[in-house]
């Protein structure tokens, strides 16, 4: 499965400080798996402004009609 691929696997995510002055980016899927990401602050601001970057082709991809699903009259 490529990061594009969509997914019925559900997970719940937690993002936080630890006590150690870092940033856990904790994630709960199905199945009992559990998997702490602990990274530095530098490290942190990175992934979130790859999220938002993401977060804004994402919203633009949105905007425009996809193949195969134009709009019915």
């Amino acid at each position: 499965m490529g990061i594009d691929k969509q997914s019925d696997i559900a997970a719940n995510i937690q993002i936080g400080p630890t006590d150690l002055g870092m940033v856990r980016i904790y994630i709960e899927a199905e199945g009992g798996i559990e998997l702490p990401l602990d990274f530095d602050p530098d490290e942190a601001e990175e992934i979130a402004e790859e999220l938002r970057a993401a977060a804004e082709v994402a919203r633009a991809q949105g905007s425009r009609p996809q193949p195969g699903k134009g709009k019915r009259r």
